[in-house]
């Protein structure tokens, strides 16, 4: 098994697009573990259940989780389909980071951090993280945000249990770009 594929099939199927594996998503994005490893299996994905448990476990982002008795799994954030993942408010650190790429700061400086497609906008803890996650798109650019900041203007935040941070949308003053970027 082909770790990194078989973790992008599950972000594909259990973020964005359930019914390629035939599977779907509840209002919290659980799925029974034995209908997405029959669903992934008619997709031509044979996942077993020791290989999903490497999956989960290993994936450097922790992207997914089983419930307490791990007959369902979900993704943690990330979602484009609508679900309410059921996080609390949180109130964050002074800043976070989000790491994108070049070519998408003229965006950013007009209209700030949007969430796009996805269910939030993705904050990093630490710049590592932010540096990887940047660098999925090729030369990674870092951006600071002031998160306490906003927050204290009532904008919200959520952290995942594997340490993301969500939020809405982050305006342009609340950010820092790098020099010369």
């Amino acid at each position: 098994m082909d770790i990194v594929k078989t973790s992008k099939f599950l972000s594909l199927v259990l973020r964005h697009q359930p019914q390629t594996a035939h599977i779907t998503l509840d209002e919290a994005g659980w799925t029974d573990v034995d209908a997405l490893l029959d669903g992934a299996a008619r997709a031509g994905r044979r996942i077993d259940m020791d290989q999903l448990c490497e999956v989960v476990d290993e994936n450097d982002k922790q992207r997914f989780e089983f419930n307490a008795d791990m007959t369902k799994i979900r993704a943690r954030q990330g979602h484009s389909v609508a679900v309410e993942l059921g996080y609390a408010p949180s109130a964050p650190p002074e800043l976070l980071y989000h790491g994108t790429v070049p070519g998408s700061l003229p965006a950013i400086r007009a209209g700030g951090l949007q969430k796009m497609r996805r269910h939030a906008v993705h904050l990093s803890p630490d710049l590592a993280t932010a540096t990887r996650v940047g660098q999925r798109r090729g030369q990674p650019c870092i951006l600071t945000v002031r998160a306490a900041a906003l927050h204290a203007t009532g904008a919200a935040f959520y952290r995942t249990e594997n340490n993301v941070w969500l939020t809405e949308q982050v305006p342009p003053e609340f950010i820092g770009f790098p020099p010369g970027a």
